[in-house]
C-alpha cells in the first residue's frame, strides 16, 4: 500500500489503497488511538461514500462507536473533534487531488494532526496483520453538526464584509455547503454545487488553470476581489480586482490587520519555510515575533501550539488559528482576511492589490518543481555552489534547507512523495532573479530525469 504518507493518507483509489485496507486503517485506530469513540467526517468524490462504509466497518468490528458527521469539510471535523473531546478522528478527502484520489486525514485530541511520524507509521505496520474482529461490536451513531458549526463560525469575531463585491468559486467542493451563509447570498457564486467529479476544474486553487473562470468574473463584474476554495475546504486563496493572483504567504501579514490593536500586533506569528521575507520584515514592524517552520499542518499545528501563537499561515493557502485548536479553515480565514480588505477600502479607500503592493517588495519566483531521484546530492550540489561565492547570514535546515543572504534568499525542499525537489528563490530585482533562476537550471541539469 503506498498511500501512506507525510501528512495523511491518501492516493489513487482502487490503486494506492483499496477497501480491504480501509477497513483494517478502521479497525486498528481504537486501539491505537485508545478510545472507543472515533468521529468521522467525508467529503462528495464519488469513491467516499464506500470507503466511508469501509472505515465505520473496520472501526464497528474492533468494539468502537463511529460518530458521523455525514458529508462536511475537513475544518466542521476539527471543530468537532475538539470541541465535542473526541480522541480521534477521521476526515474521508483527497483534498485538492483530482476525482480519481481520495484518503484520510487522520487527527487525535485537541485535533491534532496525526503525520507519519507520529502514528501513521505504526499504523501502516498495524494493517498488514488481519483483524480479528470483536464478537460485541460498535455503533454508527448519526452526529450531524452542521449547524452548530455554522454558528461557530459566524460569532468566532466581528465581521463586516458588506461593503465589498465578491466572486466566489467553491471548486464544486465542500465550501458550497456554507460559504453562501457564511459571505453572503448577495455575492456572485461559481461552481456552488457539491460534485465530487469536480467537471469546472480540479479543486486546486494553486493551479493557474483552475483560476481561469474565476478570473474572468472578477474583471467582468468589477468585483473588489475572487475567492477560491479547495475540494475539502481547508484552504482559500484570492486574486483581486485586477484578478491578478495574490500569493497566499502574504496573506499572512495581512491578517495581522484583524488582530492588531492600533497598528500593533504584540504576539507570535508561524510561517512556513517558503514564506516571503516581505511578510516577516511587514509582521516585525507591527511588533510580531516571527516564527518559521516546516511545512504542513501534521507540523504546524503542533509548532503553533508549542510557541503559543496567535496565528499562521503557509505558502499553500493554510492558515492557522489559535482559537480554532490551532488548525487551518478556510472560511475562518476567508472571514477575516475579507473584514480587513473591507476595511481598507472603507477606511482608505484602498483597493486589493493596493494592500498587497504595501507588502510585497521583493520579486519571487514561486515554487519550482525539478524531477530528480537524488535529491539529497541535488541539494548540497545546490548549497555549495551558492555559499562557496556568498557567505549566508542565516540557514535554516529543516525541511530541506533556506539559505538567506544579504540580499536575496533561496529554499530547496524533496517532496516526501514524489522524486521532485521543491525551489523558490526571492530576490530585490527581476534581473537577480533572472540570473539566480539560469544558475539554478545548470546546476541541476545533470540530476534531472530524462522522462
Amino acid at each position: 500500500m503506498s498511500a501512506f504518507k507525510a501528512y495523511d493518507i491518501r492516493g489513487v483509489f482502487g490503486q494506492d489503497f483499496n477497501l480491504e485496507d480501509v477497513k483494517r486503517i478502521g479497525f486498528y485506530l481504537p486501539e491505537l488511538m485508545k478510545t472507543q469513540r472515533i468521529l468521522v467526517g467525508r467529503d462528495v468524490r464519488t469513491s467516499s461514500p464506500e470507503i466511508h462504509t469501509a472505515l465505520c466497518q473496520g472501526i464497528t468490528s474492533a468494539g468502537a462507536d463511529v460518530y458521523d458527521l455525514g458529508i462536511c469539510t475537513t475544518p466542521l471535523v476539527y471543530w468537532a473533534t475538539a470541541h465535542f473531546g473526541f480522541e480521534a478522528s477521521v476526515m474521508i478527502t483527497a483534498s485538492h487531488n483530482p476525482p480519481q484520489y481520495n484518503g484520510m486525514k487522520i487527527s487525535g485530541k485537541n485535533a491534532l494532526p496525526m503525520g507519519y511520524n507520529n502514528g501513521l507509521q505504526i499504523l501502516e505496520e498495524k494493517i498488514k496483520t488481519s483483524p480479528q474482529p470483536l464478537a460485541n461490536p460498535g455503533s454508527v451513531i448519526s452526529f450531524n453538526k452542521h449547524d452548530e458549526y455554522l454558528n461557530f463560525l459566524r460569532t468566532s469575531g466581528t465581521y463586516d464584509l458588506e461593503g465589498l463585491r465578491l466572486v466566489i468559486d467553491c471548486s464544486n467542493g465542500m465550501a458550497g455547503l456554507f460559504a453562501r451563509k457564511i459571505l453572503g447570498a448577495h455575492q456572485e457564486y461559481l461552481f456552488e454545487a457539491l460534485d465530487g467529479r469536480f467537471p469546472h476544474h480540479e479543486p486546486n486553487p494553486l493551479e493557474e488553470k483552475n483560476l481561469t473562470a474565476l478570473k474572468e468574473k472578477v474583471r467582468e463584474i468589477n468585483a473588489d476581489l475572487g475567492v477560491i476554495f479547495d475540494g475539502d475546504a481547508d484552504r482559500v486563496m484570492f486574486v483581486d480586482e485586477t484578478g491578478t493572483f495574490i500569493s497566499p504567504d502574504l496573506m499572512i501579514a495581512v491578517l495581522a490587520h484583524f488582530y492588531a490593536q492600533e497598528g500593533k500586533l504584540k504576539a507570535r506569528v508561524l510561517q512556513d519555510i517558503r514564506t516571503s521575507k516581505s511578510v516577516s520584515e511587514y509582521l516585525e514592524k507591527m511588533g510580531a515575533e516571527v516564527h518559521i517552520w516546516k511545512v504542513g499542518r501534521a507540523f504546524a499545528a503542533h509548532k503553533l501550539r508549542e510557541i503559543d501563537g496567535l496565528y499562521g499561515g503557509e505558502l499553500a493557502g493554510h492558515y492557522y488559528f489559535s482559537d480554532f485548536s490551532y488548525s487551518d479553515s478556510g472560511l475562518l480565514a476567508a472571514l477575516r482576511l475579507l473584514h480587513v480588505f473591507n476595511s481598507f477600502k472603507q477606511h482608505h479607500g484602498l483597493k486589493a492589490s493596493e494592500i498587497i503592493a504595501q507588502i510585497n517588495r521583493y520579486c519571487n519566483s514561486g515554487e519550482i518543481n525539478f524531477r530528480i531521484a537524488d535529491k539529497k546530492a541535488a541539494m548540497q550540489a545546490l548549497i555549495q555552489h551558492f555559499t562557496n561565492r556568498e557567505t549566508p547570514l542565516k540557514i535554516y535546515d529543516f525541511d530541506g534547507y533556506r539559505l538567506e543572504f544579504a540580499d536575496w534568499w533561496f529554499n530547496i525542499r524533496p517532496s516526501n512523495t514524489e522524486p521532485y525537489l521543491r525551489f523558490l528563490a526571492e530576490t530585490h530585482s527581476r534581473e537577480h532573479l533572472d540570473a539566480v533562476m539560469q544558475q539554478i537550471q545548470q546546476i541541476l541539469l545533470p540530476f534531472q530525469h530524462n522522462d
